[in-house]
């Protein structure tokens, strides 16, 4: 079945391009959630209207993901860890500690937009891409400090 999508869909592609799906997917997720309207003449016509109104949506929210970015490109994050002696984490962290972090800091970002290869293991200097969304991307630095042991 052809839908015509209304909004962007990651897995299918970009708000107003016409895609060929399963049937039942069309009618019983897409359809219903209002994500796609139904490839017909007159849908077209209504979404040639809305295309408009999408597309300042669309660069308004650019630029507030730019103006973010550049808040979050100032921003350096200081974790404190327990260490060994090699500077080696007894753990490590994630990005759901630096999602907690930067809620501290006032800034709410989802720990599944902070992309991670694999889990910060050692002390130092790190930097960390947050996805933001409209091919925005930002570079934010975390510390990782060794936690001074209570005697």
């Amino acid at each position: 079945m052809k839908v015509i999508l209304i909004e962007d869909i990651k897995t299918l592609g970009r708000a107003g391009s016409q895609v060929d799906v399963a049937d039942g997917y069309a009618r019983n997720y897409l359809i219903p959630r209002r994500l796609a309207l139904g490839a017909t003449p007159a849908n077209a016509r209504v979404f040639e209207n809305e295309k408009k109104a999408l597309a300042k949506k669309r660069e308004k929210e650019r630029q507030e993901a730019l103006e973010f970015a550049g808040k979050l490109g100032a921003i350096s994050l200081n974790i404190t860890r327990l260490a060994g002696e090699d500077d080696k984490l007894f753990g490590s962290v994630t990005n759901g500690d630096i999602a907690e972090a930067l809620v501290k800091e006032g800034h709410k970002i989802d720990k599944r937009e902070i992309i991670l290869v694999e889990p910060l293991k050692t002390l130092g200097i790190h930097e960390v891409t947050v996805n933001l969304g409209h091919e925005v991307t930002a570079t934010l630095k975390v510390w990782v400090v060794k936690q001074e042991a209570a005697s």
